[in-house]
């Protein structure tokens, strides 16, 4: 398994293989929340004016997500898993746009699958990709806003890849070195009530989930499903 490592929109439109979208802060960690919480499916939109005109279309879907971190009018709910917390998802379908995460699933046109990347499900994931076994494997950092590098997407590049590599990864210390991250500042400004200090709780849960979110670019429009992945036992 040759295993490729790339950045932001360009990154994703270059993805070969099995291309693994990143976006911890907080774009997948709030998809994988939402399906764990019985969401039927997740359609990512990367354009605004899109996400506002399929809410239109289907009134009884959620509409969620951010542009700069903070929630659009009109929007159901921003882009906080525990924000959404409030809302029932059994059965339900959610329109999904945001700065960086959505913008790198729908980009990702040259992979043969594409996931969704987080630290909630990396190990899901990590089984997920060697069950697949593909020649290739892109992770993409989706990073802030999809130009410039943050520690929470590379931190998950990072363990994805020393699991992958049958390599040792200390876990435990995850989520201490993101407290003090750039990017994990607003969950701690009581002035960001847009992102909630439980966010960033959410967010850095490792191995939370045992599933993965995989974009069936067939259906229409193309959405995220949940696949369900054993656990083997190989967390470390």
């Amino acid at each position: 398994m040759l295993i490729h490592v790339s950045d932001f929109v360009a990154g994703a439109r270059a993805a070969r293989g099995v291309a693994v979208v990143i976006d911890v802060f907080r774009a997948f960690s709030l998809a994988a929340y939402a399906m764990s919480r019985g969401a039927a499916r997740i359609v990512p939109v990367a354009d605004v004016q899109t996400a506002y005109a399929l809410k239109r279309q289907h009134p009884d879907w959620l509409l969620v997500g951010e542009r700069h971190a903070r929630p659009l009018p009109g929007f159901d709910c921003g882009n906080s898993p525990a924000q959404l917390e409030a809302f029932d998802l059994h059965g339900r379908t959610l329109i999904h746009t945001t700065h960086a995460g959505t913008q790198g699933l729908v980009n990702a046109t040259g992979a043969e699958e594409v996931l969704t990347g987080a630290l909630v499900n990396a190990g899901a994931i990590v089984r997920y990709l060697r069950a697949r076994n593909p020649e290739e494997v892109t992770l993409v950092r989706m990073g802030h806003e999809a130009r410039e590098r943050c520690e929470e997407d590379d931190l998950c590049a990072e363990l994805l890849i020393a699991r992958l590599e049958n390599r040792p990864f200390d876990v435990a210390t995850i989520r201490a070195r993101l407290r003090s991250a750039p990017s994990a500042r607003k969950f701690f400004d009581p002035a960001c009530d847009w992102a909630p200090a439980k966010d960033f709780e959410l967010c850095t849960a490792v191995d939370a989930l045992d599933f993965v979110l995989t974009l069936d670019r067939q259906a229409s429009p193309p959405s995220l499903y949940r696949v369900d992945v054993l656990d083997a036992g190989d967390r470390s």
